[in-house]
């Protein structure tokens, strides 16, 4: 221990010469972090311990990264000294207990366990997470740390609700055990921390057993939706979302609900990212070409449409396309399901996006799409046809209300808005150009749109899907005294600020 120790110390040096980006998900040229002096890959939460506290002793920035549900240079601070430990493989699974005909029961789980590496782990026990998730490839504690969620207006869709005690390595390099305690400000700030209170080293997560769902997508004209009773179209439901195709004019609605485990011996098995080279290169050559030309990108908006109509599933047991609605099949593989084998993701093959994502009351949801709609409009007014250059449309999704202080979906907040119903989140991705200057086609529409929602509409930011412009805006709409709140949590757990990033400087919290 002596000697790892000493190691820790004589490594936790920042070099004066090597600069190192951290990338995103997306690779090189999309750098989460610009500027770091080394990047640790622990396999032990004592390793992470150890480099915690020698870190905090020598006065070097700190930051845990998952697997990576990150699209800015957001998540450090731009102190170059900093370090980042990567949390993959510390990923032991341990203490399952759910007993027969008991409602629920408990896992605990290391810090760089995944969605998929989880939901394959339970189902092999007969147990599932319920809807407290969220995409494949992304570990549990950093979506609590980021504040993610499914989209639902019925179920806790919060990945934070299903999180009964939270291990947090502070900045002094202690390991702190956070139990659920809705009225305590450490619980309701270390359920959206930002990463900012310490490294989530382990969590004791509620699970259930295991469980079949149907999947089902209609086709909505937009008048149905904008003008159309929204809460009632997706709370019934105990998943719901919509893809939005505003050239086009119309919606997807994909919804949810569980069904008896007998109703199918179909095993259905979503995808949501799988591609081949070749249907990538064939879209990267037409949404390229809708740098310069409205047209291609009406044709591409025309085109996805087209392919996300049938479903995008697969029977797991025989990997043949399924092609008729409704899909059956068990919880994780309906809800989220991951890569077809042999099949790469878009950011593999060089396709590539920006994204915006804000989320609003629910009750001002037609209010909200109604703003956007008008914004395509006001560009058609101009001879400028806008479109959605995303494989799946403008993701909207829904989140029930859940009281913290810095989530997407809380409640009681200064702005007087009625959040109590829960949150439409508008998630707006758009292709990047690898062409030219690697600008939009009308890049201004963007960045005119953030700033309108952002300043008509009370609402908040994605914390990892947005740019520090977004952040800025958009403080202002972050409840003052919920900031302050966690504002003193964070220095009983980080009094030396060893835990530091962009979006905490912004908000801050610091």
């Amino acid at each position: 221990m002596a000697r790892l120790v000493l190691f820790t110390v004589l490594t936790l040096v920042p070099s004066l010469t090597n600069a190192i980006v951290f990338n995103t998900f997306d690779g090189e040229g999309f750098p989460a972090c610009k500027n770091v002096s080394k990047v640790y890959d622990p396999t032990t939460v004592e390793e992470m311990v150890s480099i915690v506290k020698e870190a905090a002793n020598s006065g070097i920035p700190v930051r845990a990264s998952g697997k990576g549900h990150m699209w800015y240079d957001t998540m450090c601070s731009d102190d170059p000294a900093t370090v980042i430990i990567r949390t993959e493989q510390v990923n032991r699974i341990t203490n399952l207990s759910l007993l027969a005909g008991e409602a629920d029961g408990s896992v605990m789980i290391e810090a760089g366990v995944t969605f998929l590496q989880l939901a394959e782990y339970l189902h092999g026990q007969g147990a599932s997470v319920g809807y407290t998730l969220v995409n494949w490839n992304i570990t549990l504690a950093g979506s609590i740390a980021m504040g993610a969620h499914r989209s639902s207006l019925k179920e806790d869709s919060m990945v934070a609700a299903g999180a009964l005690e939270l291990h947090i390595i502070d900045g002094g390099g202690n390991l702190r055990v956070v139990k659920r305690d809705e009225v305590n400000d450490e619980w309701l700030a270390a359920s959206t921390s930002l990463g900012l209170l310490g490294v989530i080293a382990r969590i004791k997560f509620k699970i259930y057993p295991d469980f079949k769902v149907y999947a089902k997508q209609d086709i909505l004209t937009e008048d149905k939706v904008l003008n159309g009773d929204i809460y009632g179209l997706i709370s019934p439901y105990a998943t719901a979302n919509f893809w939005w195709w505003p050239y086009l004019r119309k919606f997807h609605h994909r919804y949810y609900d569980p069904v008896p485990s007998n109703i199918s011996y179909q095993e259905g098995f979503q995808s949501t990212f799988s591609v081949t080279k070749t249907e990538a290169d064939i879209a990267k050559g037409l949404l390229n070409s809708g740098k310069y030309l409205a047209t291609s990108n009406m044709a591409a908006e025309t085109l996805f449409f087209t392919l996300w109509s049938p479903p995008n599933f697969r029977e797991k047991s025989t990997e043949k396309a399924i092609l008729t609605w409704p899909v059956y099949g068990w919880n994780y593989d309906v809800l989220i399901g991951g890569l077809y084998p042999d099949y790469g993701t878009e950011w593999d093959y060089g396709l590539r996006g920006i994204t915006l994502e804000l989320a609003f009351p629910v009750t001002q949801a037609n209010a909200v799409l109604k703003r956007v709609r008008k914004a395509f409009d006001d560009e058609l007014k101009k001879g400028i046809v806008m479109t959605s250059t995303y494989r799946s449309g403008i993701n909207i999704k829904f989140g029930k209300a859940y009281f913290d202080l810095l989530g997407q979906v809380t409640y009681n907040t200064a702005d007087g808005a009625d959040w109590s119903k829960g949150a439409i989140m508008f998630d707006f991705p758009s292709f990047k150009p690898t062409v030219g200057d690697g600008l939009r086609f009308n890049e201004p529409f963007y960045h005119t749109l953030a700033t309108a929602l952002i300043n008509e509409f009370p609402c908040r930011p994605h914390w990892t899907k947005n740019t520090r412009e977004v952040f800025g805006q958009a403080k202002k709409n972050i409840d003052p005294d919920h900031l302050a709140r966690f504002r003193a949590v964070r220095q009983k757990f980080d009094p030396k600020g060893t835990f530091k990033s962009v979006v905490g400087e912004i908000l801050g919290v610091m």
